[in-house]
């Protein structure tokens, strides 16, 4: 398959396309779970691979996503009433319960059974994390509730945001797993930011700006593994975790909270950006919660009620040309969170790929591109079930560390990799 045509599969995530019929296997991060936090709140938008949905959880505590159009005449559901046990439309009256079947039709006569051959979209929810998970792909077909390590930890050891992007979600998943522009786009944050500062890697990271790169498959994604010159007979290793479909796990900085994305598609110009941060063995502290909460780190400050960052596209993300000339900040534009975005959604909704020259630190880019496609494809020509839906495949960990020159990273880490009560976070 042509580096290109591999690229236009991998973009496209609509309903009935190659990537999107891959996708929907998964479970999917759709909501956090306080915009729907008690039975009967109010209907909420939702727009996942260009499906046009509305949360809701009904008086018995079930939630579901369902299409937001109503079949009748087309009227949005998101003015809906949440009544009883399900969404009832507010132009004719039909309900609709979580399962996406109508169950009451007041505008027909009453011995009517119209209302028995109409239903709605409908996909199962769970929570777990804080997060509110939905399954849009084939019944029967569910996997089990993903097992990533930070979202079984408690709510104190944790912190969830989620954010809207302007861009195609692959660059912006490509961009977490670049570890290189840590070098640079980051280098004058690392020293100030509540959640990098005072880590001993961050010396590393500064005086070495062209990391070797190692890739290895895991059996749920890949391993990425940075190398930098470090103290004498050492490398300094930063070995991200990408686990398939959308998520990664940041090489964490000293003992500061732990960082992980996921980027789900909104349409093929959006993603959510989802952005965690969390630790195994510990609250997060009230430090770490205020600089979260600031837009510091991962992060980014939102406008109040929405999930759109204050610094955006159209105010050219609040760029402070004179802490970039008087070198405070590389980018002049503050939070790493943000930094990211701006990088990310600068190369336009959908990146033209064949403009792009890539290096040798693109490896992991590249091999990200084609685990993606071979998972996909297998699935539409072998019905091969996806890679990454068992808890062995998502409870791993990333980590930054010293290993000898001439070992390889996968073996000398291997025991660090695993995400368990009993391991020790390796971290720099």
């Amino acid at each position: 398959m042509a580096d290109l045509d591999r690229i236009e599969t991998l973009v496209r995530t609509g309903p009935d396309t190659v990537m999107g019929n891959y996708l929907r296997r998964y479970w999917v991060p759709a909501l956090l779970e306080s915009e729907l936090p008690e039975a009967g709140s109010p209907p909420v938008r939702v727009k996942i691979m260009s499906e046009e949905l509305i949360g809701f959880r009904d008086e018995n505590n079930r939630i579901a996503l369902i299409q937001e159009w109503c079949p009748h005449r087309g009227a949005s559901l998101f003015f809906g009433r949440n009544e009883g046990e399900g969404l009832r439309c507010s132009f004719h009256g039909w309900m609709y319960d979580v399962s996406g079947q109508c169950i009451d039709m007041p505008s027909e006569p009453e011995q009517s059974r119209f209302r028995e051959r109409i239903s709605v979209i409908s996909y199962p929810c769970e929570v777990r994390g804080g997060i509110i998970w939905a399954y849009m792909g084939p019944q029967g077909q569910r996997p089990p509730l993903p097992e990533l390590e930070w979202s079984l930890l408690p709510e104190t050891h944790r912190y969830c945001s989620m954010r809207i992007q302007e861009s195609n979600y692959l660059q912006a998943l490509e961009g977490g797993i670049d570890s290189s522009h840590v070098s640079f786009l980051h280098r004058d944050d690392l020293e100030k930011e509540p959640l990098f500062m005072a880590a001993k890697g961050n010396q590393y990271l500064r005086a070495d700006t062209h990391p070797k790169f190692e890739v290895v498959e895991s059996s749920g994604g890949l391993l990425i593994g940075a190398r930098r010159e470090a103290e004498e007979g050492y490398y300094y290793w930063r070995i991200t975790q990408f686990i398939l479909p959308w998520f990664t796990l940041i090489p964490p900085f000293g003992d500061h909270a732990m960082g992980g994305h996921a980027w789900v598609p909104i349409d093929d110009e959006h993603c959510l950006v989802w952005s965690i941060n969390f630790h195994p063995s510990r609250p997060l502290t009230d430090h770490e919660i205020e600089g979260i909460k600031s837009g510091s780190g991962i992060h980014a400050a939102l406008v109040p009620g929405t999930h759109k960052t204050v610094a955006n596209k159209q105010n050219d993300y609040l760029v402070d040309r004179k802490a970039q000339r008087e070198k405070l900040s590389y980018s002049g534009i503050f939070g790493v969170g943000m930094q990211d975005s701006a990088m990310q959604e600068s190369i336009g909704p959908i990146q033209n790929r064949s403009r792009e020259h890539l290096g040798t630190s693109d490896v992991g880019i590249v091999m990200a591109r084609r685990r993606l496609a071979k998972a996909a494809i297998a699935l539409r020509d072998e019905n091969q079930k996806p890679p990454a839906l068992d808890a062995s495949s998502q409870k791993v960990r990333a980590a930054s560390l010293l290993l000898p020159k001439g070992q390889s990273f996968a073996q000398g880490a291997e025991e660090v990799l695993v995400a368990g009560p009993d391991v020790m976070v390796a971290t720099l």
